[in-house]
């Protein structure tokens, strides 16, 4: 499959209600774009196979802990799925077929593979944006219970969860209840998609990231400064036309951001006033 009907499968799937949207198979997607070869139902029927090896390990008593154990020691006992802490912003971490291969990841990436893994045994579970580290929880009313997908499936408590904000930001950070929403799943796929656009950045892979920055607006098409560095990647790549536009549009929308000087002379040099 050619990247352009990656994208076109990618757009089909999010563009529909967000409950009904697919996250494995949008992920897989994002994945084709980078492994072209990629069969999507091999994946699936990965994590369809995996379910139902938990499903037979299961308690006749469900209760949420005991199904988070018998998760637990199926991926990171038996599987070895782990955190890849050695060697955190390797692209691989994010692509759902290499975690699934691989059996590393990074936080939301394992997220991942154990939301879909509590959704096939029917034990919902939903993601948990906090700042600096993806968290899972089930969908259970009245329960805070937190699962660390990255870390073995630790069962974290809001006070747990504000020590390892403390620990992730170096100093002392008061737990915000926003710090616990879940996400949406669309959401969940732009978190995906921006720790991509920032690891290729940072790779100096400019065109990768501005293939993770235009499916961030597939999926959020009115956010201004994905608008902004998509300009800016174009202008890096020497596509100043297409830049112009992004650059004109998000000055449009936003005219008194901190950075519009700086952006209004950079237009400049490109023949365009603001």
């Amino acid at each position: 499959m050619n990247t352009s009907s990656a994208r076109q499968y990618f757009s089909q799937e999010i563009n529909q209600p967000d409950e009904y949207i697919d996250l494995a198979r949008a992920a897989l997607y994002i994945a084709q774009e980078e492994y072209p070869g990629l069969d999507l139902e091999e994946y699936l029927n990965a994590l369809d196979t995996m379910a139902m090896e938990v499903e037979e390990r299961l308690p006749r008593e469900r209760y949420p802990l005991r199904v988070i154990q018998t998760l637990n020691k199926y991926l990171y006992e038996e599987l070895s799925f782990s955190g890849n802490k050695d060697n955190y912003y390797d692209p691989r971490n994010s692509f759902l077929n290499q975690v699934i291969e691989r059996r590393l990841g990074i936080p939301i990436s394992l997220a991942l593979v154990y939301l879909e893994l509590a959704r096939r045994i029917d034990f919902p579970m939903v993601g948990i944006g906090m700042p600096g580290h993806f968290l899972i929880r089930p969908d259970v009313p009245d329960i805070e219970l937190f699962v660390d997908a990255f870390n073995h499936g630790e069962v974290m408590f809001p006070q747990d969860c504000q020590n390892r904000l403390s620990q992730i930001y170096q100093q002392p950070v008061t737990l915000q209840p926003e710090y616990l929403a879940s996400v949406s799943n669309r959401q969940f796929l732009g978190r995906m998609l921006t720790n991509l656009k920032y690891i290729y950045l940072n790779q100096k892979q400019l065109e990768k990231s501005l293939d993770a920055v235009e499916r961030i607006l597939i999926l959020f098409p009115d956010i201004p400064l994905e608008v902004r560095d998509r300009g800016l990647l174009n202008y890096q790549l020497g596509r100043f036309s297409l830049a112009a536009n992004d650059i004109e549009t998000y000055l449009t929308q936003l005219p008194h951001a901190q950075d519009a000087p700086v952006l209004r002379r950079l237009l400049s040099q490109l023949g365009r006033k603001q």
